[in-house]
């Protein structure tokens, strides 16, 4: 095993540890940090003019904010949940612009918005976190 393999491997186990021992709320952390590691990543792929790299980060992406979408309790959220609920629908729709204009722009957007959503997450009081 070359040392790359062993980083690789390594990172795997260190991943998949923090996610058991995660919280709900540090999960979703998790979640909305991967989703702009993988627009970062299309963006430089966009850069490289590595295409295929672009669209596998940036479905990647997508299907981090389809998950966040997902845990989206819409009863106990209610409006807020709602509205969270929308504008991941208008960010994956813009992801896909990104994807087949191959416009970074566009990432750009994207990452802003999601910069915010996290913003307030991380801004939870301890006491509510669950």
């Amino acid at each position: 095993m070359n040392a790359a393999s062993a980083m690789k491997q390594y990172k795997q186990v260190s991943v998949h540890c923090g996610i058991m021992d995660a919280s709900p709320h540090r999960l979703v952390q998790m979640l909305m940090e991967g989703a702009l590691e993988k627009i970062a990543l299309a963006k430089g792929n966009i850069s490289r003019n590595e295409i295929a790299l672009k669209g596998s980060n940036i479905g990647k992406a997508i299907s981090i904010i389809g998950g966040l979408q997902g845990s989206l309790n819409k009863d106990s959220g209610g409006k807020l949940a709602e509205n969270l609920s929308e504008l991941y629908d208008y960010m994956t729709r813009r992801l896909l612009i990104a994807n087949t204009r191959s416009d970074a722009g566009v990432l750009d957007e994207i990452s802003s918005l999601m910069i915010e959503i996290k913003t307030g997450w991380d801004a939870i009081p301890e006491a509510l976190k669950n």
